[in-house]
């Protein structure tokens, strides 16, 4: 078997596809200003002394998983899912934050819960930049009402983790509500500096179905006959469930598509959803290291498929931790959110994308392994135990496709 071919500086991360953009570089090292690259995605512009050091805490160098030694009592280790404590349909109990959201509201009415209850003085999160709306920027709440401006999703390019430093040298105590490979880059920074445990109180993410660059609102915009430079309006999804992707530009024209109109339409050739090449290796997509994961709880029909029609919304919680099983109760019985309960059958059908997807690692890592192509260093994913449940052929499968996308350049790209 050939050696791994691991990053050994923030270039080779950058040049090997494996850039995040989630910001944290930048944070330690002000001298890094995180640049929109020509293929649509963040990256950091470095300089030329920047300190090797900093791949052990960039998750797209260093993915390390939740320590099976060091769970807490009540949790157990899922094969698939990662730690597990418990799981529940979920809502925010306020009408206009579960309307508002993306899907029911559930991590805006938690970042709301914890500035109201004192827990935290701030939220740090992202949201729409007011510039241009197909851009997103990292946000620090300290009011409920500055956590629901935030509300929606946002698959776009964002360096969530830019204000991590100035946030721990103020000595605020923080949550994060961000993507799973962020929340690896604050793990990882933790194990190097003792603040993240003590100020960093809650590590809060979704199941992430890889993010857009910003190329497609823009493409977006000119199928629907707008400037894209005069749009004045992208929502992704929210104000219902799924909710429309919305467009509106300074003419007063606007497009409303539907979930399968924006984002499963495969013969749709006017814009693409084209993740990065970080996303299509990801070793964590679910966000084993939160303490809670929150993804959309989406309704099925009889035959277990997921439906993508407009309805109230609902979120799936997974527990991961005691903190978050604390804070959902507490939440709870302060009338933030409302439980309801889940079957381990229906998830697995509401999720079983993310099942494939993870199922899928262990062929997609060993394509890298062949081709030398950069890789990150992994831990604690239990790759063995994937590997027997994917069976040969999947896996085969898995590894010929990453080989082509390899083959095909997808694996690398220029610094800015």
């Amino acid at each position: 078997m050939k050696p791994a071919n691991r990053p050994a500086s923030l270039a080779e991360v950058v040049q090997g596809g494996l850039c995040s953009s989630c910001g944290i570089c930048a944070s330690i090292d002000p001298r890094i200003e995180m640049r929109l690259a020509p293929n649509g995605n963040l990256r950091p512009h470095l300089p030329a002394d920047t300190d090797p050091a900093l791949v052990e805490v960039c998750p797209g160098a260093t993915v390390i998983g939740a320590d099976p030694d060091a769970l807490d009592e009540g949790t157990r280790l899922d094969p698939v899912w990662g730690p597990r404590r418990a799981m529940h349909r979920a809502w925010a109990t306020d009408t206009d934050v579960r309307h508002t959201a993306a899907a029911g509201g559930v991590l805006t009415a938690l970042g709301m819960f914890l500035l109201e209850s004192g827990r935290v003085d701030a939220i740090l999160h992202v949201r729409a930049s007011g510039d241009d709306p197909t851009l997103t920027l990292p946000q620090i709440s300290r009011t409920p009402a500055e956590v629901l401006s935030g509300a929606q999703s946002r698959y776009g390019p964002v360096a969530p983790l830019v204000p991590v430093m100035d946030l721990l040298a103020e000595g605020s105590r923080f949550a994060v509500i961000a993507k799973p490979c962020d929340l690896n880059a604050i793990r990882n920074l933790g194990r190097r500096d003792p603040r993240v445990d003590k100020q960093i109180v809650y590590l809060l993410t979704i199941f992430c179905g890889t993010t857009a660059s910003r190329h497609m609102p823009r493409d977006m915009a000119t199928a629907h006959g707008m400037d894209p430079d005069a749009l004045t309006t992208f929502r992704y999804r929210g104000m219902g469930w799924p909710g429309l992707t919305t467009l509106e530009d300074a003419a007063g024209q606007r497009a409303e598509l539907t979930y399968e109109e924006a984002y499963l339409n495969d013969d749709e050739p006017r814009w693409k959803y084209e993740a990065p090449w970080r996303c299509k290796v990801c070793p964590d997509q679910l966000g084993e290291v939160a303490d809670l994961s929150v993804p959309d709880g989406w309704l099925l029909d009889a035959d277990g498929t997921p439906l993508h029609d407009e309805a109230p919304g609902i979120n799936v919680i997974f527990e991961r931790t005691a903190r978050g099983s604390e804070l959902v109760e507490a939440a709870v019985a302060a009338g933030a959110i409302e439980l309801g309960e889940l079957s381990d059958r229906d998830f697995e059908c509401m999720h079983a994308d993310h099942r494939s997807y993870r199922l899928g690692e262990p062929g997609r890592l060993a394509a890298l392994r062949e081709a030398g192509a950069a890789e990150p260093r992994t831990q604690g994913y239990r790759f063995a135990q994937m590997i027997e449940l994917a069976g040969d052929e999947f896996l085969a499968a898995q590894r010929d496709g990453t080989l082509d996308r390899i083959e095909r350049g997808q694996a690398s790209e220029p610094l800015v």
